[in-house]
């Protein structure tokens, strides 16, 4: 078998749950929450890995995953470098889109949503929250930046580690900090048999903020 007969022969059915209107909340954060403490007890491996998709200046989208850190009323929390290429596209464009996919459960949750800067205090809480060696790791890489070698990083991690070497709690950077994105449509995704698959679609009302549509979408 060729590689594209292989891949074209590549299919699972799926049937490990379903999705349907009666057994869901009216608030898709708490919807969210629920998903994502079940697939905590599936013993998934970092089931808060997200992908973030974001916009450049040309319209062009890039995709990488990154880590959630928070849910709140408001949305979703994750920290960055603000200089980085996904920092500096949100200081463009705010809009932005998540999905997670639960592959052990058969589900995806897609989110589209504009981001915010989270204060610098919580960014600060968090920062310093963090093991020591992922706090100097902030400090030492320029992120997206052009680097000539490794060896630029491993230079500069020593020096930051000399410079802080008696403190537990770093300085956080400048340039370093949080982001919620909050949300004005999710949907949620669960693999059904024969590619039917359920899909169920919340959509913020423009005029009540409070208010979520709650519309089912073919597969």
């Amino acid at each position: 078998m060729d590689n594209q007969s292989e891949l074209e022969a590549m299919r699972l059915s799926y049937d490990k749950g379903i999705l349907v209107e009666k057994d869901i909340f009216e608030d898709p954060i708490r919807q969210f929450e629920q998903w994502f403490e079940q697939a905590k007890e599936a013993a998934i491996e970092e089931p808060n890995a997200m992908t973030l998709a974001t916009v450049d200046e040309e319209g062009y989208p890039n995709a990488r995953i990154v880590l959630l850190k928070g849910i709140e009323s408001q949305g979703f929390r994750f920290y960055t470098n603000y200089d980085s290429k996904k920092g500096r596209e949100i200081a463009k464009n705010p809009q932005v889109s998540l999905v997670f996919f639960w592959k052990e459960l058969q589900r995806q949750v897609r989110i589209k949503g504009s981001v915010q800067k989270l204060s610098e205090k919580i960014s600060t809480d968090y920062y310093q929250s963090r093991p020591k060696g992922s706090q100097v790791g902030a400090w030492v890489s320029p992120q997206s930046e052009i680097i000539k070698s490794r060896s630029i990083l491993d230079e500069k991690q020593i020096k930051i580690e000399n410079q802080f070497q008696s403190m537990d709690q770093l300085p956080k950077p400048p340039f370093w900090g949080g982001y919620t994105v909050k949300p004005y449509q999710i949907e949620f995704w669960q693999g059904r048999k024969s590619r039917l698959h359920d899909r169920i679609r919340y959509t913020l009302s423009s005029i009540d903020p409070l208010v979520w549509t709650i519309d089912r979408l073919a597969p």
